[in-house]
This record gives C-alpha cells, structure tokens and sequence, in this order.
C-alpha cells in the first residue's frame, strides 16, 4: 500500500488531476463576452463539463487504483484508463482554447500553470504503471520458482 512507491505517485497523479480545481488553464487581460470560456476572464475546468467530467473521472481513477494493491492487473488496467480520460482532456483542453482564444478578439490570452498539470499528471501516472509492472514481474517470477 503505502511503502511502495507506485502510490505515491498514483497520489501526485491524482492531486494534479484535482488541483485543477484552483488553476485556470489560461486568462484574459479584457473580458471577451463573444466566448462562453473567457466571458469572465479566466479559463479553468468549470467552464466546460466535458472538462470537469474527464479530469475528475482521471483524478477519481487514480486514487481508485491506489487501494486495489492486491490486485495488480486491476490496477494497470484503472491506471491506463485514467491516462487516457486525461489525454482527452488535455486534447479538448487545447481545442476549447485555440477556439475560443481565437474568438476572443483583441484580448490577450496567457496560458497558465493549469496547463501543465494534466501533463505531470501523465508523467506521474506512468511511473506509477511502471512500478506496479515491475511488480507484477517480481510476483510471476516468485510464483515460477515454487
């Protein structure tokens, strides 16, 4: 559970996935009201329930799959799926604002430390699948010798 190292990181993966909650994505120096994103000047994960759906199904799927330690193929399996629910995320993330940055006109918009954290998350996610791989071999290997 706690002593190996693939939860911490299924940890950090899934404190990215909710610290989006705090972090937008990107603002706006002007409120552009022709957007339905950047009406209020900032972008976050609230503006769109696709978003909000994906990073919290990520987050969820991660801190799910810390307790299933004892079974380490249902593991990889809820590791995976939430990498993917992530990806998605990070692809509509950019589509949402190319197209929307796009309408808003004139305002300037900067991207923000949101961006970057469905990306650690992804980093996290995967190291954690490779720990739990590994273990995975050290078991098959163990069970081989008896």
């Amino acid at each position: 559970m706690i002593q190996r190292i693939q939860t911490i990181y299924l940890a950090l993966a899934a404190a990215c996935a909710f610290g989006l909650f705090g972090l937008p994505f990107a603002t706006s120096t002007q409120n552009a009201d022709a957007t339905s994103l950047f009406a209020d000047g900032i972008y976050n994960i609230n503006d769109h329930t696709a978003l909000l759906a994906l990073f919290c199904a990520a987050g969820a799927l991660a801190l799910i799959s810390i307790f299933l330690f004892n079974n380490r193929k249902q593991q990889l399996l809820m590791g995976r799926f939430a990498i993917i629910a992530n990806v998605i995320g990070i692809i509509l993330v950019l589509v949402f604002l190319y197209q929307d940055g796009a309408q808003a006109g004139a305002a300037e918009v900067n991207e923000q430390m949101g961006v970057g954290l469905p990306v650690l998350f992804i980093v996290f996610a995967l190291l954690a699948q490779r720990g739990i791989s590994k273990d995975e071999k050290i078991v098959r290997s163990a069970d081989r010798l008896r």
